[in-house]
């Protein structure tokens, strides 16, 4: 594959946070642009295999991509990574890069995001309703909150949850018993509390008929207004082995919604290794139609 030609492009959140992405545009200018968000764990999209792959398809097809590192890139960095990183400032970022979007001339932007970037889009979503986006893509949402309860079991769950409850503003990392990952008291707290905004898809409470959190399921998905596009990989490692009824359990919950189009991408991982075109053409397709 001929690598697509991008520029660097350095641009601040909406509380003077300073970020940087990509941006890839095709040959002959357009309005339409897709907005992208990764995932947590460590992500970046200048580590990703998939960014090329992903902006040769968009290009091609007439759309300008632009993914970008949000805060919560890599697992630590100078003030910030997802060490440290508050779902709820993904509004900043978010706002950042439409803003540098509309800049340059873009006016009809689809955001997309990718398994944690897919919780920032219903948060955005829920903290600002009000926003510029045409629409949403989202894709492999997970339920960290759910994976984590499952990795500690009840008791050490609620115990490292009430710990962090009291140091919910503490930069100090966890004890690597609860995380392998680095993680700050306050982004575990924020990651865990099964109340907070960062318990977007709560499947495992449903799948193990166990409740968490106090508040309405997956409240903030079925507040979204806006077209929506949500695709699951046939073989996702998070949906707690059975990607079909983690799907059905969503369109359940979101009722009949005629603003939302449920997908399952046949032999796709959680992050759709080797279908990235397909996967691309997919979400071009849908924003066409």
């Amino acid at each position: 594959m001929i690598e697509p030609v991008c520029r660097l492009v350095r641009f601040d959140a909406t509380d003077d946070y300073a970020l940087s992405g990509l941006l890839y545009e095709p040959r002959r200018r357009t309005q339409h642009a897709i907005v992208w968000l990764h995932g947590t764990g460590g992500a970046s999209i200048f580590d990703s295999r998939r960014t090329n792959l992903l902006a040769a398809e968009f290009t091609r097809r007439g759309f300008a991509f632009f993914p970008f590192n949000n805060r919560g890139a890599h697992l630590m960095r100078r003030n910030g990574g997802m060490a440290y990183e508050r779902i709820r400032d993904c509004v900043f970022d978010i706002d950042g890069a439409l803003r540098e979007m509309r800049r340059r001339g873009y006016r009809d932007i689809t955001l997309a995001g990718h398994s944690t970037g897919a919780n920032k889009i219903a948060v955005y979503d829920h903290r600002k309703p009000r926003n510029t986006v045409k629409r949403y893509v989202l894709l492999a949402g997970g339920d960290d909150t759910g994976l984590t309860y499952e990795q500690l079991g009840d008791r050490r769950f609620r115990a490292a949850l009430e710990r962090a409850r009291s140091l919910k503003n503490s930069d100090e990392l966890v004890p690597r018993a609860l995380s392998p990952l680095p993680i700050s008291w306050r982004s575990f707290y924020d990651m865990n509390n099964p109340d907070g905004d960062y318990n977007v898809f709560p499947f495992g409470e449903v799948i193990r008929a166990r409740r968490l959190s106090r508040r309405p399921l997956f409240r903030y998905v079925r507040a979204i207004r806006k077209k929506t596009l949500v695709v699951y990989g046939e073989n996702d490692e998070y949906c707690y082995g059975d990607v079909s009824r983690c799907v059905s359990i969503l369109a359940d919950a979101l009722g009949p919604k005629p603003n939302f189009e449920l997908a399952i991408m046949a032999d796709a991982d959680h992050g759709f290794g080797g279908k990235e075109g397909e996967l691309a053409a997919l979400i071009t397709e849908w924003i066409e139609a």
